[in-house]
């Protein structure tokens, strides 16, 4: 029904119009700032955050697979050598405790080693005790990881990834400190120097390289896991469907299956 006549400016609405002459057409109102707010929070909730995104695509010289699988055994051999080199201090800081019968002195000599304050000593001591539980840990986790990468589960990467990242840490603090209060003049603490500098950083691009694949192959399963899902879905609807259809007569239906004579 059209409406005839002038409306005052104080009673018109922007919701309506002029069409011809003084007549009025009511247009519709969209919510159009719902529909932008909606669309930005949907874009936001698929963003996804830059430590869930995968760091690296390769390892340089070959695929993440296989670099991961080099870094799980240079942990392994890392940890090894680790628990040799911190048995090694821990003796010699002992022989070189003063009142210590010396065991060795023909082996070795042990001008190396500190022989200054007692607390240093002990700390190194501490650093060397630390470190070689530090490495049976990594070598532990180093196995698990093995395992983990053949049958490519994810899970089973958390305990390495938490253990070289510990280990490597651990590691950079205590050569940090050996340097500084060993004397570095002789070949034994100059070569744990270079040796330790080269391992930590390896041993930081392979946890980069194992999160990395850690990362895709979370995404992978839960992309499965959605498949797996939808599948699930489609069998249960279409089983409902052909058992509603197999049915003779239903609630609503106007069909008699009673036979015509």
């Amino acid at each position: 029904m059209a409406i005839t006549g002038n409306i005052p400016k104080a009673t018109q609405s922007p919701a309506f119009r002029k069409a011809d002459g003084n007549e009025k057409i009511p247009v519709p109102m969209f919510p159009f700032n719902n529909t932008t707010r909606t669309m930005s929070r949907s874009m936001k909730s698929l963003r996804v955050a830059w430590y869930k995104k995968p760091i690296l695509q390769d390892a340089f010289f070959t695929d993440i697979q296989t670099g991961a699988m080099i870094t799980a055994i240079f942990s392994m051999v890392i940890s090894l050598f680790t628990i040799a080199t911190a048995v090694l201090d821990i003796y010699c800081l002992g022989m070189t405790k003063p009142g210590v019968t010396h065991y060795g002195y023909y082996i070795m000599s042990f001008q190396f080693v500190y022989v200054g304050n007692g607390n240093v000593r002990n700390t190194l001591i501490v650093f060397a005790l630390f470190s070689a539980i530090a490495a049976i840990a990594l070598f532990v986790t180093s196995c698990i990881l093995l395992k983990a990468l053949r049958k490519e589960i994810e899970k089973d990467m958390v305990p390495w990834l938490f253990a070289s990242g510990v280990f490597f840490i651990w590691r950079t603090i205590a050569i940090i400190f050996a340097s500084i209060v060993n004397d570095m003049i002789f070949g034994y603490h100059i070569s744990m120097c270079l040796f330790w500098v080269a391992f930590i950083l390896l041993g930081a691009l392979g946890w980069v390289i194992v999160y990395s694949l850690y990362l895709e192959l979370s995404d992978l399963t839960k992309l499965e896991d959605l498949a797996h899902l939808r599948m699930g879905t489609m069998s249960s609807l279409n089983m409902t469907q052909s058992i509603a259809g197999s049915r003779p007569t239903t609630p609503h239906s106007t069909v008699s299956t009673a036979q015509v004579v």
